[in-house]
């Protein structure tokens, strides 16, 4: 009978050498299907998974010597000595073990129900590796564990668009009720505007009609609201000194109030960094003002987009702006930090000048009296 010779890859440890019959794979086949396990089928699996055969095992040892020869042969295992047709023999010889186990111990505490005991029971069933992964997948164990774990990693991502989708739901309920709220709060603060109006109107009537209005200086003449233009609309004026009695400014005017604010800082940044690192720059002093540089020039590429958008709404073409040029911030910076220093130094040349005079002039001072002093003592 022609045999397979099998060496074990931790040859440190075990230098042993299975011999597996290479009819054993029709026997160990057949091990689901039959009644009774034959003592060749025993023999030969504690062969393969190199237990002794005579001693008590416990179910821990078998998984120990299971595993280890699992990863000699598993297919996913990258080992060298990987095969398929082994680990399924190693697999099938564990299920052996396994079942020759655990009806010795069940003969062992039952001594008188051997015969009433089914053979089969404790026996794992040839498809129990099949009934694993909630039924998702096909192919081998190894297959299938990969396609079990695509299908929580997509269920997982459905559980959590629909979380998501409960949330957005749930914020647009309490938006919906926020603005309903407001609605109501809008409808009172009108409800309340126009009683006080109806209310001030009635007494401007009772007034009117008690003759109130009557010693008013200019009645019976036209009004002179409009007299600074003769041109403009009343309605438009009107509106217009509705909104800016409001405090209401139009976007363009806004936009160009913020242009001008972040030029401004923009510049200021710029004029103070040059001023304090001093005329000329060193290493580190020029190291500090590109990097000053660099970060206006992250400024003005901001400020720009906006003159673009301010220049699409301003209503006048002359009131449009240009683009701000970071070596023309960067020369009216240097420019004015050295007319800075100018000054400074002129401001420090003159303050010494009045404190050497007003030195020179103490000095006289105190000369003076002492010879005053001198010629009074020289008098008495």
């Amino acid at each position: 009978m022609s045999s397979h010779l099998l060496v074990s890859s931790n040859s440190s440890r075990h230098a042993s050498l299975l011999l597996l019959c290479s009819g054993g794979f029709c026997w160990l086949r057949t091990l689901s299907g039959k009644p009774h396990i034959s003592g060749s089928l025993i023999r030969e699996s504690y062969r393969l998974l190199q237990l002794p055969e005579n001693e008590s095992i416990s179910p821990e040892r078998v998984k120990v010597s299971y595993l280890r020869l699992a990863k000699l042969y598993h297919p996913d295992s990258g080992s060298p000595t990987a095969d398929t047709a082994l680990f399924t023999r190693v697999e099938e010889a564990y299920r052996c073990v396994l079942a020759h186990c655990s009806e010795a111990r069940s003969r062992d505490r039952m001594p008188d129900e051997d015969e009433d005991k089914d053979p089969a029971a404790g026996v794992a069933p040839q498809h129990r590796h099949y009934l694993s992964y909630e039924g998702v997948g096909s192919g081998t164990p190894s297959q299938r564990e990969r396609q079990y774990r695509h299908f929580r990693a997509d269920r997982a991502a459905e559980q959590v668009l629909d979380y998501r989708q409960r949330e957005q739901e749930r914020a647009a309920a309490s938006e919906g009720a926020l603005v309903e709220r407001d609605m109501r709060r809008r409808s009172r603060n009108i409800k309340i505007t126009q009683a006080v109006e109806r209310l001030v109107e009635d007494l401007i009537q009772e007034s009117m009609a008690r003759g109130d209005f009557r010693n008013l200086s200019g009645a019976g003449k036209p009004l002179n609201k409009f007299q600074h233009n003769p041109y403009a609309d009343p309605m438009t004026h009107n509106l217009n000194r509705i909104l800016m009695d409001n405090g209401y400014q139009p976007p363009w005017v806004l936009t160009q109030r913020d242009i001008r604010e972040t030029a401004d800082r923009i510049r200021r940044e710029l004029l103070d960094g040059r001023a304090g690192l001093g005329e000329p720059l060193g290493p580190t002093e020029r190291l500090r003002w590109e990097e000053l540089c660099a970060h206006a020039e992250e400024e003005l590429a901001k400020l720009n987009k906006k003159v673009d958008s301010y220049n699409l709404i301003v209503p006048m073409l002359q009131m449009q702006m240009v683009h701000f040029n970071l070596a023309r911030e960067v020369r009216r910076a240097e420019e004015v930090a050295g007319c800075r220093r100018l000054e400074q130094r002129q401001k420090r040349k003159e303050e010494r000048k009045r404190v050497n005079a007003a030195h020179v002039a103490a000095k006289s001072a105190d000369a003076k009296r002492g010879l005053v002093s001198w010629m009074q003592s020289w008098l008495k």
